[in-house]
């Protein structure tokens, strides 16, 4: 297994937290995708003000572990509250691994997003365990996803 990374959501501040966590760890952004540019937005119910908010950031806090984030958009159905506002995402090195700790993990969980391959190059799934610890599988299938 490669790495596991927290994984946090937020409710439209995850730009201004990540600033500040940035300011205390220093470094730059790896990645900053905002909801603007998912394939179909001008065919979905996201708000033109939605669309500037950050679907996934990323930021390396050292020893090859990332810092990452995403704003939980009600426009999109999603409602954030404490609990509910990280993940641990793990990062394996191969399909194969990605979908043995899927199904290992989410028996007898709730399954929020299937194992899939990506418009942003990956092959993820989401999902909470049978404890309510939410986790995210996430295997890049192109360099540019990594």
């Amino acid at each position: 297994m490669s790495s596991f990374n927290p994984y946090l959501n937020f409710p439209g501040t995850t730009e201004e937290a990540f600033n500040f966590y940035r300011s205390a760890f220093g470094g730059e952004f790896e990645r900053v995708m905002r909801f603007g540019e998912m394939p179909g937005c001008d065919e979905s119910p996201i708000s033109e003000a939605d669309k500037s908010k950050i679907m996934h950031i990323a930021l390396p806090i050292g020893n090859g572990t990332m810092l990452m984030g995403t704003d939980s958009l009600e426009s999109m159905g999603q409602k954030l509250t404490m609990g509910n506002n990280y993940y641990i995402s793990i990062s394996p090195e191969s399909k194969e691994e990605a979908d043995r700790l899927f199904t290992s993990l989410s028996d007898g969980g709730t399954v929020e997003m299937p194992m899939a391959d990506t418009f942003w190059g990956s092959y993820f799934g989401c999902f909470a365990d049978k404890y309510g610890v939410r986790w995210m599988i996430d295997h890049a299938t192109t360099p540019e996803a990594a």
